[in-house]
């Protein structure tokens, strides 16, 4: 067994050719921890802010080495600590918290709570499972903020991308009259999930899930006294006329991402993956996903 694994980190981040796959130190997982061996890690926009160096001229992250990269994550256990129930060889899903660490996904294999992984479902493939759990679970707490509907209208901003999809599919089973904002050639998508579709973003609506990150635009959708909620936690905009704002902070759920699984197993909820390439390939996956317009997700492989 080698001793090291390769893992992709940043250490002085100017974008994605600050990307460097290293060798790290193999470790053994402590109690509650189990390693996974990665079959597939999501790239994702907080990804590419890390790279550019946001984080680091905010201070948000103080790494003296280097920071680790991504979040969300599928494989199978190798190895389990103590005190640990599941069993080696169980296929699994994860999303890792925060981004201010010297570790991440982008990686062939990682040592993670036994507590922040749920089982991937017979009959899904772990590259699509890598695609759910920070977008679903995003996309599931952004619901939970918006409430039961009551058959009042929601307009979902960015109902094709990848939080926005989840959010027009989800929020039907609230009770919300759904309608997905995006581009016209993203109109049979949206109203695959089931919602009403507009290409043009007019106010009015009794509440607005502000996928696309549209912020002050977005709240300008929302009739008086209605319902905003955004995608940034920390930069909501200012509340006006009466409209309730909240931004939803993503955090791991158990049972949140146990119940998108399988929804998309069962082909409730789409799998999003746009493309797979192997992890040496960071970069341009960067590259592609920083132009735009990308439908799904790039998941890299060790």
């Amino acid at each position: 067994m080698s001793t090291t694994f390769r893992a992709a980190v940043v250490r002085t981040p100017s974008g994605p050719d600050a990307i460097e796959i290293i060798d790290v130190p193999v470790v053994d997982p402590g109690p509650g921890q189990v390693r996974v061996a990665i079959a597939g890690a999501t790239v994702n926009p907080v990804d590419l802010a890390i790279v550019a160096g946001g984080f680091h001229e905010l201070g948000l992250i103080d790494q003296p080495d280097h920071t680790g990269l991504g979040s969300d994550f599928a494989g199978t256990v190798t190895a389990a600590g103590p005190d640990v129930g599941l069993p080696v060889g169980s296929r699994v899903a994860g999303l890792l918290g925060g981004f201010d660490r010297d570790f991440g996904t982008y990686a062939e294999q990682l040592i993670v709570s036994a507590s922040d992984i749920v089982a991937v479902p017979d009959g899904l493939d772990l590259i699509a499972a890598a695609t759910v759990p920070l977008n679903g679970l995003a996309a599931a707490q952004t619901v939970d903020l918006l409430g039961d509907g009551g058959g009042r209208t929601l307009l979902v901003t960015g109902a094709a991308g990848a939080v926005g999809g989840y959010v027009a599919a989800l929020a039907q089973d609230r009770g919300w009259r759904v309608t997905g904002l995006a581009r016209a050639e993203d109109e049979e998508f949206v109203r695959g999930l089931g919602a009403d579709f507009t290409a043009t973003a007019v106010p009015g609506w009794d509440a607005v899930a502000d996928g696309a990150a549209l912020q002050g635009e977005g709240l300008a959708l929302v009739r008086d006294g209605g319902l905003f909620v955004g995608v940034r936690p920390g930069m909501a905009p200012a509340a006006q006329r009466d409209i309730t704002v909240r931004a939803v902070e993503t955090r791991f759920d158990a049972a949140q991402l146990t119940q998108l699984l399988h929804a998309t197993v069962t082909g409730r909820l789409p799998a999003r993956v746009h493309a797979t390439l192997p992890l040496e390939q960071a970069a341009a996956a960067h590259r592609a996903v920083a132009k735009g317009g990308v439908r799904g997700k790039y998941v890299l492989r060790p």
